[in-house]
C-alpha cells in the first residue's frame, strides 16, 4: 500500500538513523574524554567505586608526600647522629692522650672544648623543617612522632594509617631549664670501690633523659670525696685534674662513661637506621599502590580505544546507509505523483 500522508519507509529510516547518530554521539564523547563511564549514568555501580577509589588515590599521594617529609627528617637526624658519633669518638681519644701524665691536661681540655662546641652545633643543626629529634625538651615536647603511612577503607570506613616513632632513646640534647631529676641508688663496696646493689650506702643520681646532657652516673674510689660526677659529655672538663693516681681513676672512668654514651649513641642510630628503611619501604610501596589503583579504576571506567576507533568506522557507515535509505524513502512520494499523469 502506498500512502501519501504516512511514509512508513521513511520513518523506518529515520528512527534507525537516529539510534545510529545516538550510538555515534556516545563512541565520540568516549574517544574524547577516553572513558567508557565518565558519570552515573553510564554504570552507576562502576561509577561509584572509581569515584571512590580516586578519592583514596588522592589522598595517597597526599600521604607520598608525608612520607617524604618524613624521610628527609630522619635522614637529617640520622646523617646528624652519625656525624655525633665520630664526635664523641674523638673525645675519647683525647681522654685516652690524657692518661698520658706528660701531656698537659690544659692543652687536651681546650681540644675536647672544640669537640664539645661542634657537638652543640650538629645537634642544633639537625633540623628539618622545624623538627628537630636530636635536641628536645624532653619535659615538655612530644618526643613520640608520627608519619602519616598509607590509607585504609575497610568496610566503606576510610582512616589514615600511621608509622610511630619514638625519640625518647635517640635525643642527644635536653633543651629543659629544669634542673635534674633526682633518684636514690643504692651502693656498696667492693675490693676498694663503690658499686651498686651493695649494702649501707645511698646516693642521689640524676635521672636519664637525654644521651649528651645527662650527666655521668658512676661511683669514685673510697678516698674520692666526690660521689658521682656532675658532668656531662658536654660539660665535662679535665684541664683540673693532676697526676695523681686517685685523678687517674676518675679520667679512667670518664673514658668509660664516653664510651657507654658512645653505646648508647649507636643504638640511636640503628634505630634511626631502622625507621628511615622502614619510610622507604613504605615510600615505595605507597607508590606501587597508587599505581595499581590507577589501574583498577582504569579498567573499570577507560574505554578501549581500539575498540571504539573500530565502533566508530562501522556507525559512520551505518550513518551514510541510513541517509541514503531515508533519501529513497523520501523520493517515494515522487512515484505516487508519476500515478496521476
Amino acid at each position: 500500500m502506498s500512502s501519501l500522508l504516512t511514509n512508513s519507509s521513511a520513518m523506518i529510516a529515520l528512527n534507525t538513523l537516529s539510534a545510529v547518530n545516538k550510538k555515534m554521539g556516545e563512541t565520540q564523547s568516549r574517544i574524547s574524554t577516553g572513558l567508557r563511564v565518565s558519570d552515573a549514568s553510564d554504570n552507576a555501580a562502576y561509577w561509584s567505586i572509581s569515584t571512590t577509589m580516586k578519592s583514596d588515590n588522592t589522598a595517597l599521594s597526599a600521604v607520598k608526600d608525608s612520607l617524604g617529609l618524613g624521610a628527609a627528617t630522619i635522614d637529617v637526624a640520622f646523617t646528624a647522629m652519625d656525624q655525633s658519633i665520630k664526635v664523641v669518638d674523638e673525645i675519647k681519644n683525647k681522654l685516652v692522650a690524657a692518661t698520658d701524665n706528660g701531656l698537659d691536661k690544659e692543652k687536651i681540655q681546650s681540644d675536647i672544648s672544640q669537640l664539645q662546641k661542634q657537638l652543640s652545633t650538629i645537634t642544633a643543626s639537625a633540623n628539618f623543617s622545624g623538627e628537630n629529634w636530636l635536641q628536645q625538651n624532653v619535659d615538655k615536647d612530644e618526643l613520640k612522632k608520627s608519619i602519616s603511612g598509607s590509607v585504609r577503607r575497610n568496610k566503606g570506613v576510610f582512616s589514615l594509617e600511621e608509622i610511630h616513632i619514638d625519640t625518647k632513646h635517640i635525643v642527644l640534647v635536653n633543651t629543659s631549664p629544669k634542673p635534674p631529676e633526682l633518684e636514690w641508688l643504692h651502693f656498696g663496696m667492693r675490693d676498694g670501690e663503690m658499686h651498686t646493689h651493695g649494702a649501707g650506702l645511698f646516693f642521689e643520681v640524676p635521672v636519664k633523659k637525654a644521651i649528651l646532657t645527662d650527666t655521668f652516673r658512676w661511683m669514685g674510689s673510697s678516698d674520692d670525696k666526690k660521689d658521682f660526677s656532675e658532668m656531662s659529655t658536654l660539660t665535662m672538663d679535665i684541664s683540673g685534674l693532676s697526676t695523681s693516681k686517685n685523678d687517674l681513676k676518675i679520667l679512667n672512668k670518664l673514658i668509660e662513661e664516653i664510651d657507654i654514651v658512645q653505646k648508647k649513641m649507636s643504638s640511636a642510630a640503628s634505630t634511626l637506621g631502622s625507621v628511615k628503611k622502614r619510610v622507604t619501604l613504605q615510600s615505595e610501596f605507597v607508590i606501587e599502590l597508587s599505581d595499581a589503583i590507577s589501574r583498577g579504576v582504569g579498567q573499570l571506567v577507560d574505554a578501549d580505544m581500539n575498540v571504539e576507533a573500530t565502533h566508530l568506522k562501522a556507525l559512520q557507515t551505518q550513518q551514510q546507509l541510513g541517509i541514503q535509505a531515508l533519501s529513497i524513502a523520501n523520493n517515494s512520494a515522487q512515484n505516487i505523483l508519476s500515478l496521476f499523469r
